[in-house]
């Protein structure tokens, strides 16, 4: 279990807050988020859990007493459940009446932006959550790529998960490796916002991209209720399920590519057929197309636990090597879908740190993962002739909101 660490451990370093005369000034004056308590009447303190404590021995350590710290450990689980919420390296709010350790009155652990638990120490004993209020904001985001997608995204204030987002809508259209400088995004979305910081994005409406040479990629959002959701502006779905992903997972970098290299742990110049993507530890592995997983086991010649997949589009086959682990259910014989998390990132094996080596071979042979996924993509479904004109429609609209 975890335990606490002290933030700020001088009595000088509690912040106080003035009394306010009167009930009435108190609740006009108290202006932090209301959490079932007047806050501008205690003094606050800030602790760090630590791995090694139960949730009793840091409650104690912050002055409740072992009767009272017991009690709060019974009557949490139905809002809290210490098992899994309570995590080394979180912080807590502390508040006490003074500067001893025997006023504490309550105990603020904030789990994510949006919600946090209270814990009242004294008299009536009580647990209990409370959540700020969300925010829906529809947004036009003119995102012009300078270093990164990431940088630019954050530049605009937009939520980190747009970047997944639209890495999900153009997965089979646009290989987000190969962005470059100049390149564009423009998207109409809504956006999730807590105290005024975005957390997610709901629905992505329409996006357009413009790369190099003026070439264009339109997403339009239009469900058809198959799998179907987003379409360019001839009504061809950018979904493409006889095709290949782009990339098996999110990734960093490319950290080695396809050809001859100078091998990192022998030093000698040897042919790489794959292609390494740095990610961290964990990050999920997707297969990047339908088919039978036809090995998912220790390899012995150096790439450690990895995953080997014959696909539905028979002259391909594809590898992935030095995962962390396997995902639930991954085994020999098991049928997989497109997208599918099937393992995880990791640095098994010969490998001088975590990230995935991806091999794909046709009929055999092996072949460079970053031309073969491009050069055989077949193109999406149409859209149903009764949702064209609707979609359409759509189109045009977006399009004139961008100014185009």
């Amino acid at each position: 279990m975890a335990a606490l660490g002290l933030l700020l451990t001088l009595p000088g370093c509690f912040c106080k807050r003035q009394a306010p005369e009167s009930d009435a000034e108190i609740l006009q004056k108290d202006t932090v988020y209301p959490l079932g308590f007047l806050t501008d009447t205690l003094i606050r303190q800030g602790y760090r859990i630590r791995y090694g404590q139960t949730l009793a021995g840091a409650l104690q350590e912050l002055g409740a007493t072992p009767g009272n710290a017991y009690i709060l450990t019974q009557i949490c689980d139905s809002v809290f459940k210490v098992s899994r919420d309570f995590r080394a390296h979180d912080s807590l709010d502390v508040y006490y009446a003074d500067t001893t350790l025997a006023s504490l009155r309550y105990i603020v652990y904030p789990q994510n932006p949006v919600r946090s638990t209270v814990f009242k120490c004294f008299d009536s004993l009580a647990v209990w959550k409370v959540e700020k209020p969300l925010t829906h904001e529809r947004r036009i985001s003119d995102i012009r790529i300078e270093t990164s997608l990431w940088d630019a995204l954050l530049a605009d204030g937009a939520s980190p998960d747009l970047i997944m987002q639209l890495a999900d809508i153009y997965a089979w259209t646009i290989d987000f490796f190969s962005l470059r400088k100049g390149d564009r995004f423009r998207v109409i979305y809504n956006q999730e916002t807590c105290d005024g910081q975005p957390l997610r994005v709901d629905t992505v409406f329409f996006s357009l991209y413009t790369g190099e040479g003026g070439k264009r990629a339109a997403a339009v959002y239009l469900d058809q209720k198959d799998g179907n959701k987003y379409w360019n502006e001839k009504g061809i779905s950018l979904r493409s399920d006889k095709g290949f992903l782009k990339a098996p997972l999110q990734f960093k970098r490319i950290s080695s590519g396809f050809g001859v290299r100078i091998h990192p742990i022998t030093g000698r110049r040897k042919m790489h057929p794959a292609v390494d993507y740095a990610a961290p530890t964990g990050t999920p592995v997707h297969t990047i197309g339908d088919g039978t997983v036809v090995f998912a086991g220790w390899d012995k010649g150096g790439g450690g636990n990895y995953i080997k997949i014959r696909h539905d589009r028979k002259e391909y086959e594809t590898k992935y090597l030095h995962l962390s682990k396997f995902a639930a259910g991954i085994r020999s014989g098991v049928r997989v879908k497109q997208g599918q998390t099937i393992g995880y990132v990791g640095s098994t094996g010969h490998s001088t740190g975590p990230h995935l080596d991806f091999r794909i071979t046709k009929n055999g042979k092996p072949v460079n993962p970053l031309k073969i996924v491009s050069a055989t993509q077949p193109e999406g479904a149409p859209i149903k002739k009764e949702n064209k004109a609707q979609l359409d429609s759509l189109y045009k609209r977006y399009m004139a909101e961008l100014g185009e």
